[in-house]
């Protein structure tokens, strides 16, 4: 996360206007804004520095936006807000497995965009700007849940979690052995859509049990409910 006062923004579209009026809006809200029109270009700027957010267009000439999150993610957490003409379920839910962060269909508002921006930039915080006041740190099983660096550790390595992950996890760990509904968690992790039909939390919790469990298809630590929802259990399974 860059500690200069002003947050540094990735804007990734193939519409010059688009680019423009984003660059414009962002900059008069206090952002520094960097926009550029392709994945070569976008690769090109995050070689001189990492931003601490990007807002990526999903149709791109040459790599699409599916591909450039993916490559993305093998280097790096920023968080990642997917623009997109197809607003359709199936392409949230691709978007979000391969490791976007939020998924935001055109046409939107500006106001919505910058929204969604801030809720993502506040998940990612330092630890310098953590509340000095909660709990450091939070145990389960093998695992250490740093809240206030948003790290998680496994016998002293870390474990590369995206900021959405990060916070669905915390959420869970510090409500153990309760049953969660999707409703439920969708009101704790703030800035997301609240459509009913969205599967969004479904496919952020396949991702965090990648992450954490041993046999992801028998979990041991977040447990599905059927029909009510999610149970996190911090001894995974252990009575």
């Amino acid at each position: 996360m860059n500690t200069d006062e002003r947050q540094r923004i990735l804007v990734v579209d193939d519409d010059p206007a688009l680019r423009e009026l984003l660059t414009s809006y962002l900059a008069e809200n206090g952002f520094d804004v960097r926009a550029v029109g392709d994945g070569a270009a976008m690769r090109a700027a995050m070689a001189e520095g990492v931003p601490d957010a990007i807002v990526l267009d999903l149709m791109l000439p040459g790599e699409d936006g599916l591909a450039l999150t993916r490559a993305i993610r093998t280097q790096s957490s920023v968080p990642i807000l997917i623009l997109s003409a197809r607003g359709e379920e199936v392409d949230r839910v691709i978007g979000l497995e391969v490791g976007a962060d939020d998924y935001l269909a055109k046409p939107f508002g500006p106001r919505e965009l910058l929204a969604r921006l801030r809720a993502l930039l506040r998940r990612s915080l330092p630890a310098a700007a953590a509340d000095a006041n909660a709990s450091q740190e939070q145990r389960f099983g093998p695992y250490v849940l740093d809240l206030a660096g948003h790290r998680l550790f496994r016998a002293g390595s870390e474990v590369a979690l995206t900021g959405a992950e990060f916070d669905l996890l915390a959420a869970f760990v510090a409500r153990p052995n309760r049953v969660l509904s999707r409703d439920m968690l969708v009101d704790l992790l703030k800035g997301y859509d609240r459509d009913p039909f969205d599967r969004s939390i479904d496919i952020r919790v396949t991702r965090l049990r990648r992450k954490i469990e041993a046999e992801p298809a028998a979990p041991v630590y977040i447990r599905t409910v059927r029909g009510e929802g999610y149970l996190f259990n911090p001894h995974g399974g252990e009575t």
